[in-house]
């Protein structure tokens, strides 16, 4: 049961829709404008800038936190029998968790990237909101920095890319999701891991997973783009 208290933390954290809270504030049902989406892109079309940043950073952060929590409370043992150390983990908070043996280093991988996960769906589909939610990008953002964050520095470059060539937010995080599972290969090739048997086996499953449920959400998006319906953030003229 311990090992579950990471990822009901982090779906609970995940689940708070700081975009629907922030609009309130604002007099907006953020519900019944726009796409209708309480995630940082439609507060930012509805409610202006800051607001859809404020709403960005808050929600990469609740998925940033509970993985960092996750990461604290769950290890696994090297094979010298010390705890192995990650620079992500809150070292206030190690001497609460578990450390499992290094023959277990797949079930505590498993339920760090699990305790990510929770924090996704609990955005996704948040119990205050009626089991709706966001497309989870921002969130997932925070996690992935948390379990891996050069992948993460280069994930913000192809979205970029992908949205000043197109000028349609869905296209880059799209882009972005189909690119994820790729850096997650790459790294463990880079750092020599594929090669020892040592990759981060459940990380793979999970970076799939949520890149699977990042351009599921993104359905009603593709619709528009086919449709030619899609909002698109058009440069600003300079006269």
């Amino acid at each position: 049961m311990q090992l579950w208290i990471s990822p009901l933390i982090a779906f609970l954290l995940g689940s708070i829709p700081f975009g629907l809270i922030i609009a309130k504030l604002k007099g907006i049902d953020i519900r019944a404008h726009g796409s209708g989406n309480i995630g940082a892109t439609n507060v930012l079309r509805v409610v202006g800038k800051k607001y859809g940043i404020t709403c960005l950073i808050l929600d990469a952060i609740k998925g940033l936190v509970p993985t960092m929590i996750g990461l604290s409370l769950i290890r696994f043992a090297s094979p010298d029998g010390q705890p192995h150390s990650n620079p992500m983990a809150i070292e206030a908070l190690t001497s609460y968790g578990t450390v499992l043996p290094a023959v277990d280093q797949w079930k505590a991988q498993t339920f760090q990237v699990l305790t990510g996960l929770f924090a996704i769906l609990g955005h996704n589909f948040s119990p205050w909101v009626g089991f709706k939610g966001g497309k989870g990008i921002a969130t997932s953002a925070g996690v992935l920095i948390a379990l891996m964050p050069a992948a993460v520095v280069i994930l913000i470059i192809i979205w970029l890319l992908a949205f000043f060539i197109t000028r349609y937010v869905a296209v880059a995080s799209i882009a972005a999701a189909v690119a994820l599972p790729l850096l997650t290969l790459y790294g463990s090739w880079f750092h020599g891991k594929l090669a020892d048997g040592t990759w981060n086996k459940p990380l793979l499953v999970f970076t799939i997973v949520i890149s699977a449920l990042a351009i599921w959400k993104h359905r009603s998006n593709l619709e528009r783009l086919r449709a030619g319906t899609e909002h698109r953030f058009e440069r600003k003229s300079k006269s």
